[in-house]
């Protein structure tokens, strides 16, 4: 309970931002969805037939699992609220479209009836007649929509668009239960606290009007508010789940500002998906982010087919991937840092010992008793678990975990051997060895940035900034760093600016 308390006075500023932007995101989505789904409800009271189209159109909608839509949504709209926006409508049609053809086609036809015997237009029987009687059922339709979207409002944080899931995401990132609570039990409040404010304008039709005049108002006048205050151009550098990642877009950020000073970036920490990240990269609404470049190899490129199964050194690695991603996709990719960060498979030391494995090859003799824990992209890529089947004949049980909880699967005994990144922190923090890559089946991980070639050609100062990390930072280094961020608590921030200041990178005491 005292690490809870603590970590909300530590968080509590970046706690009411996040609740800021759940908030926005959920209100400006429901509005969008009553908009669209009360009156198409109208219109289908008369035109059943179509209504039932509707209605079934809004039923599959809602099937479409949130993480496959984000996915459809970054190549068209970009990252951030409006992809996220899009996606809470979505889900919010099928309860407001439903629940407002039920309340009006429920109406007593006979009252009906005597609306127009008294001469009533069709608009003003709907405001006098029909959606007073049917406000409750509509009410609960709202409600339901609003319950849906806070919720689901949490996986907006992993494509950049903030709110109260970045605090869930970074918890189980970081092994942090006292961040997944708040995250948690504020959304859970949030929800609670609109249901009742919702149950009391519905009593109140004319504050009902207002308040949400109010808040259309609000959102607008803080865009606009914050786009007069811009007075810098704002570079916008991303990173996935990970204090790693998280890090890396930190010195990116130090750096670039320190050398331009009408340059602000914003950074969007802890995209959930490689193939997100990329996607908000190829279309503009990212313009920076660390890529690792086995990754650009093994995910982002196409290899030929008659340099698929070289071995490569380092540097040879670097070299396709930056020609291939300029080739296949425009893309700069600048020289990377020191430091390797491949993948490896890891066992406890016990457990290594007990049963003189070293090389991934002496799994073979002990298949039979190995559970894995692999994280769900590893199960996935051709340098990952198919690799392994193909090049060490290794076919293991597993189940597919987060990366953070891969670690306290091994720790707890629920697997015993998981897939790694040869920096983690965590391989010190559990006392975990990798086992040697003998059959080279992992390619080269140095991590460099990543930006479109029109962006690096508009701004050669960033390009500069940047390139001052190319062969800095070794292994230890950056597993001493995540140490600090995920076992010593340290923020990211503190973490990047500490090891700038340390290695003459950045000026100490300011930029």
């Amino acid at each position: 309970m005292q690490d809870l308390i603590n970590t909300f006075m530590e968080r509590r500023s970046d706690l009411v931002q996040a609740l800021g932007q759940h908030l926005e995101i959920s209100i400006v989505a429901l509005i969008i969805a009553m908009a669209i789904a009360m009156p198409l409800a109208y219109w289908g009271v008369n035109h059943e037939r179509v209504s039932g189209w509707l209605l079934q159109i809004t039923g599959v909608l809602q099937t479409i699992p949130s993480l496959a839509l984000l996915g459809l949504l970054i190549p068209l709209v970009g990252i951030g609220t409006v992809p996220a926006i899009i996606a809470l409508v979505v889900y919010a049609l099928l309860p407001i479209f439903q629940n407002t053809y039920l309340g009006l086609t429920g109406i007593d036809p006979s009252l009906l009836e005597a609306a127009d015997a008294f001469g009533m237009k069709r608009w003003r029987k709907l405001i006098k007649v029909q959606l007073p009687l049917a406000a409750p059922t509509i009410i609960g339709g709202i409600r339901t929509a609003m319950v849906l979207i806070i919720g689901t409002a949490t996986l907006a944080a992993l494509i950049g668009a903030g709110g109260l899931g970045s605090f869930i995401l970074l918890g189980i990132d970081r092994n942090n239960t006292s961040l997944i609570v708040i995250g948690a039990v504020t959304s859970a409040l949030l929800a609670v606290g609109l249901n009742l404010i919702v149950g009391w304008l519905a009593k109140h039709r004319w504050q009902w009007t207002a308040a949400l005049a109010a808040l259309l108002l609000g959102v607008g006048a803080g865009t606009g508010i914050a786009r007069i205050a811009t007075q810098t151009e704002t570079i916008t550098i991303a990173g996935k789940l990970g204090a790693e990642p998280d890090i890396l877009i930190n010195m990116y950020k130090e750096l670039i500002e320190q050398d331009n000073p009408r340059v602000h970036v914003q950074l969007k920490p802890n995209f959930g998906k490689t193939t997100f990240l990329y996607s908000a990269l190829k279309k503009g609404s990212v313009d920076v982010y660390p890529e690792f470049t086995g990754t650009v190899l093994e995910t982002l490129v196409k290899v030929p087919k008659a340099q698929a199964d070289q071995h490569r050194s380092a540097q040879q690695t670097y070299a396709l991937a930056k020609q291939l991603i300029a080739k296949q996709s425009d893309m700069t990719y600048l020289p990377p840092m020191k430091y390797e960060n491949t993948y490896a498979l890891a066992v406890t030391k016990k457990w290594a010992k007990a049963n003189d494995v070293k090389t991934i090859s002496d799994l073979t003799g002990h298949s039979g008793s190995l559970h894995a824990g692999f994280s769900l992209e590893f199960t996935d890529r051709p340098d990952g678990y198919p690799g392994l089947k193909a090049k060490y004949g290794l076919k293991l049980p597993y189940q597919t975990l987060e990366p953070a909880l891969r670690y306290t699967a091994i720790r707890d005994g629920r697997v015993n051997i998981v897939d790694a990144y040869s920096t983690d922190s965590e391989l010190v923090q559990y006392h975990l060895q990798t086992l040697t890559d003998n059959h080279h089946l992992f390619p080269s991980y140095r991590g460099a940035p990543l930006m479109r070639s029109k962006f690096a050609q508009q701004h050669p100062g960033v390009v500069k900034s940047l390139n001052k990390l190319a062969g800095k930072i070794s292994a230890a280094d950056m597993q001493q760093m995540n140490y600090d961020v995920n076992v010593k608590k340290q923020s990211a921030a503190h973490v990047a600016r500490h090891y700038l200041e340390t290695h003459g990178l950045l000026k100490k005491g300011g930029k």
